[in-house]
């Protein structure tokens, strides 16, 4: 069949009707996570400006040439796009959504007017940082507001605890696993991040850059002989973030000159968790108070009877692993921590 001039345009006018419908709808989603979860007037208007200069391009020709009855794609639809576990997979699935769109406009755009191409693959661009900062910022902003960062050690029923923590008010968890054979790490990463995800918690991996990158995680947690800092940036990218254990002010220095976006203080007290390491005590906590503008957490051997002790220091987050994973009531217990830890703001 031999398509005419007429046609093959009314086509491409379809094409580019539907997708910039798709693009400024995609754009709409993320703009109201923006201004109304986010409270972020910066990437509301970044959206804002977006759809308006794709609104330029959506001209009466191409509007004329909609055929919503006739198109076999509006029944299509998949299973993923029926349930979004929560907002980062909602924001993540519309943001493919405009970038695809935008793709799309790009070329088909090219044989309407070429200045159209030029404009979306510039806006194509736009979303794709725009994407990585709102991500970036969006992580950076609960590890913020986090006070309590449980650490995980194998167990049994580490699934249980976990979901119990998060139940809550846990928002920010690491797994920490040095034994275990890689596929099982790996299937015990999935399944924690989805627990995370699920409570809006962050995940973090400990050490594993590569553990980290195959399930998504939202950054990883370094020791002080694991991999620079910048090293890890490169591989991780800049939405994710990266903490780094220090025990002295110069390490701790060297963690923020690094670029860590927060680093652990400790271990404050003896800790089977770090046998045979001598304890940096309360003074270190004390510097860190007084010399730390990122966020950090107290970390090694504290529980109920001495957070008030390491509280009075200066912390005002601590990250504990025995203190959860081996309560009989990590729910009740979690509550506690975080109760006695929004005490002094």
């Amino acid at each position: 069949m031999v398509l005419d001039h007429s046609h093959i345009q009314q086509t491409v006018y379809r094409i580019l009707d539907a997708n910039l419908d798709r693009a400024r709808e995609g754009l709409r989603i993320i703009e109201e996570w923006c201004r109304f979860g986010l409270n972020n007037s910066e990437f509301s208007s970044i959206c804002k400006h977006l759809r308006q200069e794709l609104g330029i391009w959506h001209t009466v020709e191409i509007r004329a040439a909609r055929d919503t009855p006739g198109d076999p794609g509006t029944d299509l639809t998949h299973p993923q796009e029926e349930k979004r576990v929560d907002i980062t997979s909602l924001l993540q699935a519309n943001f493919c959504r405009v970038q695809e769109a935008l793709r799309v406009l790009e070329e088909y755009g090219k044989l309407d007017d070429g200045n159209m191409g030029i404009a979306c693959k510039k806006i194509r661009y736009q979303v794709y940082t725009l994407e990585s900062n709102l991500m970036g910022y969006q992580r950076h902003q609960l590890l913020w507001r986090s006070h309590l960062y449980l650490v995980t050690s194998p167990v049994d029923n580490l699934l249980a605890i976990v979901e119990a923590s998060l139940q809550g008010g846990l928002t920010l968890l690491q797994y920490r696993e040095k034994t275990a054979d890689d596929s099982v790490c790996l299937e015990r990463a999935m399944q924690l991040r989805q627990l995370c995800h699920h409570y809006g918690a962050l995940f973090i991996i400990n050490d594993r850059v590569d553990l980290a990158l195959a399930v998504d995680a939202d950054g990883v947690h370094l020791g002080q002989q694991d991999i620079p800092i910048a090293v890890a940036r490169q591989l991780l990218g800049s939405q994710r973030l990266i903490g780094r254990s220090t025990t002295n002010p110069p390490e701790m220095q060297g963690a923020i000159s690094e670029g860590a976006d927060y680093i652990g203080v400790g271990p404050v007290y003896e800790t089977p968790t770090k046998a045979g390491k001598a304890a940096a005590g309360l003074e270190y906590v004390k510097y860190v108070s007084q010399n730390c503008q990122i966020p950090w957490f107290a970390i090694g051997g504290i529980d109920m009877s001495n957070l008030n002790d390491v509280m009075n220091a200066g912390a005002r987050r601590v990250a504990v692993v025995r203190s959860l994973v081996q309560s009989d009531q990590p729910t009740l217990a979690t509550q506690y921590f975080l109760s006695q830890l929004h005490r002094i703001k």
